[in-house]
Parts: structure tokens; sequence; C-alpha cells
């Protein structure tokens, strides 16, 4: 998984409360079994009409938004069923970030797993953050997870949490099978000796 240390990124707005992961990626795309090819579908009953026209309206089909990296959203995001085709969806599209009032537990958990930084603002900072996004086409944002800090270079500064086993695992690009493979060493050691205790 590729770490998460800085991040220089164009901001896409999805202003929306309760955003489930149905609506993310649609269950009719969950066939497949591999993590990539799902960011095409992202947001899909959103981005196309019944008829497969885009939706102009919709920020993700606007031109200001192509190359977005952080997904700003309203509270509750990721909420509904706990498939992980959802940040499969948001990493394959090309977002490493998203910055909301709250996520539901499963989605939070599982971005990290998945190389995306989910990052927990008051509602007050993320209405200034849309107000700026909105205000500014082409508005970046500078996340530094080593210093835990969101710039903008026209003097916002705002501080976030972030549980430290968690940034640990984005900053040295971890996932459950990375972490169980730094004991590597110490699992065949036992797999050795437990071997050898069976034929003694």
């Amino acid at each position: 998984m590729e770490p998460f240390v800085k991040l220089n990124g164009l901001v896409a707005p999805v202003d929306r409360v309760n955003v489930d992961t149905d609506a993310i990626i649609p269950k009719q795309f969950l066939k497949r079994i591999e993590r990539s090819g799902f960011g095409q579908f992202l947001f899909f009953e959103w981005r196309w009409d019944e008829q497969g026209n885009v939706i102009p309206e919709f920020n993700l089909n606007k031109p200001r938004y192509q190359g977005a990296s952080v997904l700003l959203s309203r509270a509750n995001f990721g909420c509904g069923s706990s498939r992980e085709h959802a940040p499969w969806a948001i990493m394959d599209y090309g977002f490493r970030c998203i910055i909301a009032p709250s996520f539901a537990d499963i989605f939070y958990n599982n971005c990290f797993k998945n190389g995306i930084l989910p990052i927990k603002l008051s509602e007050e900072q993320v209405d200034d953050l849309f107000n700026r996004t909105n205000a500014t086409e082409g508005y970046k944002l500078n996340v530094d997870l080593e210093n835990k800090t969101i710039t903008d270079g026209e003097g916002l500064n705002i501080p976030f949490e972030l549980d430290e086993h968690r940034r640990q695992f984005l900053l040295q690009g971890l996932d459950d099978i990375g972490l169980t493979l730094q004991h590597e060493a110490a699992i065949t050691a036992y797999e050795a000796k437990r071997a050898a205790g069976a034929t003694a």
C-alpha cells in the first residue's frame, strides 16, 4: 500500500449528509473481486441519469473538479452497508483524503486499510472549507499527516486529531497483512519450533 505522508490536492465538494455506500458504489457494480476498476462507477447514480447522460450539475462532472484528490462532504459519510468496495471506488477514482464532520464506523476503519485518510473536523470548519472551495476555482489543500495539519497557502491552518496507531498505518503504508508481515521472523521461528515439537 502506498504510504500517505503529505498531500497537496485539489478539493472536490459533495455537499450532502448521510452519503451511504450504495450511493458511493451501487450494488450492481460489486461483481469484481479485485480492488481496481471501481472508480469509474463512483457516485454512479449521481453522475449519470437513467439514459446514461452526464448530469452536469453534479460537482464531480464539472471540469473545475477533475483530478481532485481531496473529497469534502458532510456528516455521517459512508453510512449504510459495510461494503469495502466503497473505499476501493474512492481510492481508484483518485481521492486519497476525505474530510467530513463524521463518518460511519465501518467505512472509517476501511479507509485506513485501503490507504485513504479520513479526517473529522467540526461542522463550522467544514462549512468554512465548503465556502473556500466554492469561492475559488482550483482550490487546493495541503494535508500533512506527519504534523496532523491542513493548510491552504492562504492563511488557513487547521490541526486535526487522529489515533496514533492509524496514523502509523498510513505513514508506513501498512494494511493488516503488512502489519502481520512485520513480525514474519517471529512467526517463522514459532512455526519451526511448533513443527519440531510435532515430529519429536
